[in-house]
């Protein structure tokens, strides 16, 4: 596990250095503490961390410019700020949770448990997926997406006008972060509910779910019961 923690206080850098390493104990392998916002994005560029944990108000730098940047990364971002007007936007982001400031020990642990646990969901609902095309960012509200396709190293968001969009995190860790309306139904689908229409099963035992968009997704043997019994 390593962890890179962004933040210009000394004495709040070292107090989640401290609570951190206490949470992940013999699964830790590094912590790196930068204290601006230019060697933060110097440091995730470099080696790209697992967690990141990210204060807003970096000397006067703005720490939304490493989530502009870094946006759809592949590693999960915990906020860590007293802007908890900035929470939305954060959020929206795709940041995994965002712990006010001040902050203290059960409330970390409750963002850090998140992180190793993927059913466990933030109270912020988000309500956008960012990815990021030609330098520019592009806020998705969720509702436009009907199925994520992992894709290698990428996954595909299927959107509702019919165009396809690349972000850089996994399905387990968008899984994470929507609603639970969307069901993974196969290693690669994870798929907006709403929008399936029915159950099949096809030659050979092999199940598919056929989308309101007349779209035939395959739905994994150990994923098939549950998903009929959610749709009774």
């Amino acid at each position: 596990m390593n962890i890179v923690i962004i933040e210009d206080e000394t004495r709040i850098a070292r107090r989640l250095e401290r609570m951190t390493a206490e949470f992940f104990a013999d699964r830790l392998n590094e912590i790196i503490i930068c204290d601006s916002l230019q060697k933060g994005l110097d440091q995730v560029s470099f080696r790209v961390p697992d967690l990141l944990l990210l204060d807003l108000n970096l000397n006067g730098d703005n720490g939304f410019e490493l989530l502009e940047q870094m946006v759809a990364a592949s590693f999960h971002t915990i906020i860590v700020s007293a802007n908890i007007d900035k929470a939305i936007t954060a959020f929206a982001y795709g940041v995994l949770d965002f712990v006010p400031k001040p902050f203290d020990q059960e409330r970390l642990f409750k963002a850090l448990t998140r992180f190793v646990s993927p059913a466990l969901k933030p109270d912020e609902g988000i309500k956008y997926l960012a990815v990021k095309r030609a330098g520019q960012v592009r806020l998705i509200h969720i509702s436009e997406v009907i199925y994520i396709k992992g894709a290698g190293i990428y996954t595909e968001l299927h959107l509702s006008n019919g165009l396809n969009e690349l972000h850089d995190k996994s399905l387990e860790h968008l899984q994470q972060l929507l609603p639970d309306r969307f069901e993974r139904i196969h290693k690669s689908y994870l798929v907006n509910f709403q929008q399936i229409e029915k159950i099949i099963i096809n030659p050979g035992t092999r199940y598919g779910a056929l989308l309101k968009t007349g779209e035939v997704l395959p739905v994994g043997r150990s994923r098939y019961k549950d998903l009929k019994n959610k749709m009774v």
